[in-house]
């Protein structure tokens, strides 16, 4: 291959897709020009060239030349990573070693060591994460986390290469949509919280959401241009008089409204089992502000903030000052949220230039701002050493590692402090025994208790930001399988699980999704063993012993319909998360080639469906049912004869068999949980409606 050639095919021969492909890379030379990067276009333009060749013929399933996916990927890595020279051929040339027939070593002849080692980096992981089983599933990301924790950019360029994955998932069939989509929402979102690369996580979460969820993705985003107008006039208003004082205060500044995010949106109302019209911080401004003098940085901060407290009342417990002490990904803002029009709450952002930058690029956005002492990168380095710590002590399940791996990705920060002063950051619910491990392996072991303001709390007191802990010990100390109980953080969890392994070689198993599972009368331990049996052999024979396994294969690339007959149906659903008729579910394929259902974001199908992509089939219901199983809570405001007309509303209005029922009442205030039979999803979203128009009732949700 010859580098003196130009890489244009500009001769009136060129097809109408080389003139495309050549638009494209011109479009990404200008992204390159135009950034604050040294200017190498000549490498630039040989990694294409090489890259065009290498993968000359191939094309996307959406049938476009492949080399234009490639391109984009650059693109993305310098205009939206801000990243230079080096991640752009990385980018070009990350799928040539995986796709073709080109190796390491010629990366390596052609383009030195950096690009060589990124490339093999990505390619390492670029059969995804997640394989067709666990164990695969595992090491590709142990692969992934050794070549981040070796050259950040190696996940920068994934990320990129995931981010155009996801934005073209349309071209793919429906059952590998569900898999690439349950894998950008189990681990590449949650890496690109934790890298700082707010942005690319919100995008990913939205398309993530978009495939899962289309109905109901379609719904929120149709709620959220029908307010558009009313939410842009109510924002103006309530920074109107902050405007006048930014101006008279000399600021050169900028400020932007903005929306939550459509999957944000969607876990609030899940979680908080509440409307969109009830969502109160759907509404946020950012105020960015340029400054020159960084020792000025955080007074204008401040100076900001309290022009918002003169005209607005400030919502006493939304402060949060992440300019004295930084998140762990490198976040540094004030907030503040304030009373607006019409008794809205906003969010306020304050922000200087480079804080917006770091925000929406995370740790991509250092590069522009290295000096000689690197402080920026203090704490990607401090959170680089914790994947090496859990990298030296495995966890031997696939499942549990992934798991304690995934624990520290998406937790907000709180910070401690030791008797001496030293300040350590830790994740939002982390507790006493956590933060002994976090110490030193050998103080978690022999951890007795913690002290907080004189006063003893034990192991599994949950910390506050700003709590002074003295780690209380025993030599005598031994630990037990309950501890686990009491761990939040990855260390604490992988050194009590290999701790325990070697003392009493029990199988240990612990999940943060046990509330999120099943019926809520259900005990945790009840759920555990749910967990544990599925988890273990996901997609074990429901046969009785004795019956043979003929089952004709189930073609995976068709939709696979759902007959919810009364007598016997064609599936099998789990009893986790109880799908209705109507629910967005999918497919498993068990060993007998029999249909396994769940919802789509089951906490242990989100696991199962990373894991066993190959094993997923799009399911599709077919008819109805009256058998189907499912649970309301119900609160209210007690009252005598609220419960006959509640009873009256469901057996007699809908016509429903009410199999169970738990009331419990605490002064005026009223629970139930009632269990029925039900068709479909549907008939309990109306009950739950209906419900709300009873004298006293305030919440009506399905729980199950």
């Amino acid at each position: 291959m010859q580098d003196s050639y130009s890489p244009f095919i500009t001769t009136p021969a060129a097809s109408q897709e080389d003139k495309i492909v050549d638009a494209a890379f011109r479009e990404l030379l200008n992204c390159y020009v135009e950034s604050n990067h040294r200017k190498k276009v000549e490498i630039i333009e040989k990694a294409f060239r090489f890259a065009r060749q290498a993968h000359k013929g191939a094309r996307r399933r959406s049938g476009e030349p492949y080399i234009l996916h490639p391109i984009a990927v650059a693109r993305i890595v310098v205009e939206e990573l801000g990243l230079g020279s080096t991640s752009i051929c990385a980018a070009l040339l990350h799928d040539v070693v995986e796709d073709t027939d080109y190796t390491h070593e010629d990366i390596l002849t052609a383009f030195g060591p950096k690009i060589a080692a990124i490339v093999e980096g990505v390619t390492k992981i670029s059969g995804g994460i997640f394989g067709d089983k666990a164990s695969a599933q595992a090491e590709n990301f142990r692969k992934l986390l050794l070549s981040m924790s070796t050259d950040i950019r190696v996940i920068l360029v994934k990320m990129a290469d995931r981010l155009h994955n996801m934005r073209t998932l349309g071209s793919m069939r429906p059952e590998k949509q569900y898999k690439i989509a349950g894998e950008t929402l189990y681990v590449y979102a949650p890496l690109a919280h934790r890298l700082g690369l707010s942005k690319i996580k919100y995008e990913l979460e939205d398309l993530a959401f978009k495939y899962e969820h289309p109905q109901k993705y379609k719904e929120i985003i149709e709620k959220v241009n029908e307010t558009e107008e009313h939410r842009k006039a109510i924002v103006e208003e309530f920074v109107k008089p902050v405007r006048k004082m930014l101006d008279e205060a000399g600021f050169k500044y900028e400020i932007k409204a903005r929306v939550k995010s459509a999957y944000s949106i969607y876990k609030k109302m899940e979680t908080k089992k509440i409307p969109f019209e009830e969502i109160y911080d759907v509404y946020a401004v950012r105020v960015i502000f340029e400054n020159e003098d960084e020792a000025l940085e955080k007074i204008k901060c401040w100076q900001i903030y309290t022009f918002f407290t003169e005209g607005h009342r400030i919502h006493p417990e939304r402060l949060r000052d992440w300019i004295s002490i930084p998140k762990a990904n490198g976040y540094r803002a004030l907030h503040l949220t304030a009373m607006g029009p019409e008794g809205k709450w906003i969010e306020v952002q304050i922000r200087s230039k480079k804080m917006d930058e770091i925000a929406e690029l995370g740790y991509a956005a250092h590069w522009k701002y290295k000096t000689g002492v690197q402080e920026d990168e203090t704490e990607l380095d401090s959170w680089m050493n914790t994947i090496k710590d859990i990298l030296a002590h495995p966890e031997p399940n696939a499942m549990d590692f992934l798991d304690t791996i995934k624990l520290n990705l998406f937790s907000s920060e709180i910070y401690v402090f030791t008797p001496k002063g030293d300040l350590l950051t830790l994740p939002s619910g982390a507790t006493v025994l956590d933060m002994a491990f976090a110490i030193h392996s050998q103080l978690g072991l022999q951890c007795m208790a913690g002290k907080i303001s004189h006063k003893l709390v034990p192991l599994s007191h949950k910390l506050q930001s700003g709590d002074q802990v003295e780690i209380i010990t025993s030599q005598s100390r031994t630990p037990s399988p309950e501890w686990l109980d009491f761990c939040y953080t990855a260390k604490a969890k992988t050194r009590l699980r290999t701790y325990l392994r070697k003392a009493r070689n029990v199988d240990i198993l612990t999940l943060e999704e046990l509330d999120k599972i099943g019926n809520p009368s259900r005990t945790p331990e009840e759920k555990r063993s749910l967990v544990r049996k599925i988890l273990r052999n996901p997609f074990s024979s429901k046969k009785k012993a004795g019956e043979s396994k003929n089952n004709s294969p189930i073609d995976r690339k068709k939709v696979f319909m759902l007959f919810p007959d009364d007598k016997e149906p064609n599936y099998h659903i789990e009893s986790c998360c109880s799908p209705l008729p109507g629910d967005d579910v999918l497919g498993f394929v068990n060993e007998d080639e029999e249909v396994v259902v769940h919802k789509v974001d089951c906490p242990i199908a989100m696991r199962l469906k990373s894991a066993y992509g190959s094993r997923l089939v799009v399911t599709q219901w077919a008819g109805n049912s009256s058998n189907f199983m499912s649970t309301v809570a119900i609160d209210g405001i007690d009252r005598l004869g609220i419960l006959e007309e509640i009873v009256d509303m469901v057996s007699s209005k809908f016509s429903i068999n009410i199999r169970s029922m738990n009331i419990s009442t605490s002064r005026e205030v009223f629970h139930c949980d009632m269990s029925f039979n039900v068709d479909r999803a549907e008939t309990v979203n109306q009950l739950c409606e209906n419900l709300l128009h009873i004298k006293g009732v305030k919440f009506a949700k399905r729980t199950s």
